[in-house]
């Protein structure tokens, strides 16, 4: 059996790269469908479960939201019974986000399945697996970031087509 060649093994990552964001993409859509939430709402939710609370700017800063969006989305989570806002007990002027029990809850039972499987297959790599698979992610995740932010400073041009902000000599 022959040894696969480096530029081989690169493009079977990218293809396994790009494979797996269709795959986390298409299960986020189908969680975000059972929740009765859009997209954005579902990124919220997950920003929330990861903080615990948040301060509405703090959302929107990090979901690329207008104020608006922001009083929008919470309103709508708040609705359905996946939110709270309360005063913040450090600083009674600013009001703090938190996910109730609710939306903990059918999150758990949604996504608990995938982090139990997935750390059955992590059990299966050694300490410096893990730590390269650790690198590969962050590296890869800082990259995207990157580029989110690249693609946010764009505006967008005639026909919807995002066009770069300022052009270059000739361009």
């Amino acid at each position: 059996m022959s040894r696969k060649s480096r530029e081989a093994l690169r493009a079977e990552l990218s293809n396994e790269v790009r494979a797996l964001q269709t795959a986390v993409d298409a299960l986020d859509e189908a969680v975000a469908r059972q929740l009765g939430v859009n997209r954005t709402d579902l990124r919220c939710l997950d920003l929330l479960h990861q903080l615990g609370a948040a301060t509405p700017g703090q959302l929107g800063s990090a979901l690329g939201l207008t104020t608006g969006s922001v009083t929008a989305m919470l309103d709508r989570l708040e609705r359905i019974g996946y939110l709270r806002r309360s005063p913040d007990p450090q600083d009674r002027r600013r009001v703090l986000v938190t996910p109730t029990p609710e939306a903990v809850e059918k999150a758990a039972a949604l996504y608990g399945p995938l982090a139990e499987a997935g750390a059955r297959a992590i059990a299966r790599y050694t300490v410096p697996e893990l730590e390269l698979l650790i690198d590969f992610l962050r590296r890869s995740r800082e990259l995207q970031e990157e580029h989110l932010a690249r693609i946010r400073g764009m505006r967008r041009g005639r026909g919807g087509s995002a066009v770069q902000a300022r052009r270059g000599p000739g361009q």
